[in-house]
């Protein structure tokens, strides 16, 4: 029987409850950039090698992230497919099997970290300079720890997510990052320390959010908690859902952090000026898309949850209606970026040269944002949490190495259009995702893949 379009009294999530969702997301992922730009001016200030140091081996902790939040989100959306079924006992099963699973599984890497630590930094940066090499090795010594921590606030986070509570996973971050921002300051500015300074912080404030999220995560009175045991008993059936998810998306995440750093190997070739429009375009693209990131994440909980109750009405419903609000903010913010350009670019400081280059590429970027970036990056969210994750790696994967990769060689470097060509390119793999996630979102085979 055809339900009244009008009669929304069973759903899921209402209008305050979707706010209440999305708000604490947008400020978390906020304060992650500003933090990550705080963090980049400290650093600066213990010189250009210990500067490089870090980066190299933030890059290696970045594909840790991904991968990390990979499987965060298949025990997300196991465990909201449950909550769907109202079957509460089996979500909090779920999530007990990811905190274990995902905690033992960074012990090992952090092991291999340590013992193929030299093989690792040589292997994959190269020859590099002795005194950027000192410097590596010694934020990795210390950073390398915080693996695990990384792991548990990552599952723990997802977890509250999957409840539908954001709040909890934003004040942790807010402390984590003043933990982070402040004992940087003490330890640069006070006690004049080097990249021990920028790792030590770090490493305490992964370790406090870890601890806080699994304590709040132990309360026997939430609707998704941690079983108060010491014993881990391994569950194939529900680590299974959990790398169903994760893994195909793990994958996706990893490749597509390779191919950032093959295309940034393309963007030195242009010269300095194309290094630094890359640099300030990638720094401000941040803040353009940051409600989409959000939204995404919302996504993830919502979808997950009407998947769990078959409920595809409202799968659509949501759906539409959170690529929309995406829409909107992503209007509303790369408007106010657009208003703010001079005064951004003046901030920075460039060369006529730099200043023009980046000014074409965030103005191409920005446009892309408001019309394509939903469809792209919004809606696979969807196909995610009702746990369609192979078709969505299939045609990331594949876009990303002929458009994004490809193209950018073909644009930048054979039609001679730089720096600039190499964010069409990415904008091509955009269009390419949309028209592709369009086509499977209305054909319906993505709600053959339910995990629960």
């Amino acid at each position: 029987m055809r339900r009244i379009k009008n009669d929304r009294s069973h759903y899921l999530f209402d209008n305050q409850t979707l706010v209440a969702l999305i708000v604490p997301l947008i400020i978390e992922q906020l304060l992650a950039v500003l933090v990550g730009m705080a963090d980049s001016i400290m650093i600066a200030s213990v010189g250009e090698a210990a500067v490089s140091g870090v980066s190299l081996v933030d890059n290696i902790m970045v594909l840790l992230i991904n991968i990390f939040s990979a499987l965060a989100t298949g025990g997300a959306v196991v465990a909201g497919q449950y909550l769907g079924q109202k079957r509460q006992e089996e979500a909090c099963k779920s999530s007990t099997q990811l905190v274990w699973f995902i905690t033992i599984l960074a012990a090992v890497i952090t092991a291999i970290v340590y013992l193929c630590r030299n093989l690792i930094l040589q292997g994959v940066f190269g020859a590099i300079e002795a005194d950027v090499m000192r410097h590596a090795n010694i934020y990795l010594l210390i950073v390398g720890a915080s693996i695990p921590f990384m792991a548990l606030y990552n599952g723990g986070a997802a977890i509250f997510r999957t409840m539908g509570n954001s709040r909890v996973p934003m004040l942790v971050s807010v402390v984590m990052n003043i933990i982070n921002i402040s004992g940087n300051a003490i330890l640069i500015y006070g006690f004049h320390r080097g990249t021990e300074g920028v790792a030590i912080p770090t490493l305490v404030s992964r370790m406090t959010a870890a601890l806080l999220v699994i304590i709040l995560l132990l309360d026997q009175t939430r609707m998704v908690h941690l079983e108060r045991t010491w014993k881990y008993r391994f569950d194939w059936s529900a680590v299974r859902k959990i790398l169903v998810i994760g893994v195909p998306n793990g994958l996706e995440n990893s490749m597509f952090q390779l191919g950032k750093i093959i295309v940034l190997s393309l963007v030195s070739s242009f010269g300095t000026y194309a290094i630094a429009a890359n640099a300030v375009s990638n720094a401000v693209a941040m803040f353009q898309i940051l409600p989409g990131m959000a939204l995404t994440l919302a996504v993830t909980t919502v979808i997950a949850r009407c998947v769990g109750a078959g409920d595809y009405w409202q799968v659509h419903y949501y759906t539409k209606k959170l690529i929309l609000i995406t829409y909107v903010c992503n209007w509303v913010l790369n408007a106010v970026i657009f208003l703010l350009l001079p005064l951004i670019l003046r901030a920075y400081n460039l060369s006529d040269l730099t200043a023009q280059t980046t000014e074409k590429i965030l103005l191409f970027h920005s446009v892309s944002v408001m019309l394509v970036w939903p469809v792209s990056f919004t809606l696979p969210a969807t196909f995610r949490a009702a746990g369609d994750v192979k078709a969505c790696m299939a045609v990331s994967i594949f876009s990303m190495w002929i458009f994004r990769i490809m193209f950018s060689y073909l644009l930048g470097k054979y039609l001679d259009m730089g720096v600039f060509g190499i964010w069409v390119a990415m904008v091509i793999d955009w269009l390419f995702r949309a028209f592709c996630f369009t086509v499977r979102y209305f054909s319906g085979k993505w709600k053959q893949h339910a995990i629960v």
